[in-house]
């Protein structure tokens, strides 16, 4: 009997695969537990509908990430902290001070989407990296300056 897998089950196979299984382990084992259903003219027609939208919404969301990263590339954008004496700062500069920054100018980037191996821990310009999507990452230049009150 073909079913259409409808969670990850050991030894079988992935969500979404159609795989040839016996009548009984079906009815008796993946029907009950909502784990597959039959794959029936009806049911393929509604996986491929799925694979199609699923595929428009992952190009949606590259192309996005495209032009997100055409308009971070080469922009420069400045956080002001409060520094000690040689330009050593008292606490450091995260990818959450990056992201409000960017917001400050517009720009809205998840702070989970900034790559910083270490904070920031100095004055000066720096170049940062934002991974917008798996395939497409975009360099900006952070300038932390020392907050004028200090």
């Amino acid at each position: 009997m073909k079913v259409i897998l409808l969670a990850d089950v050991k030894g079988h196979g992935k969500k979404g695969e159609v795989k040839e299984v016996s009548e009984g382990y079906a009815r008796n084992f993946l029907f009950p537990r909502h784990l597959a259903t039959e794959a029936t003219d009806a049911a393929m027609q509604q996986r491929q509908n799925q694979k199609d939208a699923q595929a428009r919404r992952e190009a949606q969301e590259l192309e996005h990430a495209k032009q997100l990263a055409k308009q971070l590339e080469n922009t420069k954008v400045t956080v002001f902290t409060h520094a000690g004496e040689g330009g050593r700062l008292f606490g450091a500069i995260t990818s959450k001070h990056v992201s409000d920054a960017l917001a400050k100018s517009g720009i809205d980037v998840d702070k989970r989407k900034i790559v910083l191996p270490e904070p920031i821990k100095s004055l000066g310009g720096h170049q940062v990296q934002v991974k917008l999507h798996h395939e497409v990452s975009a360099t900006i230049t952070v300038f932390v300056e020392a907050d004028a009150s200090s």
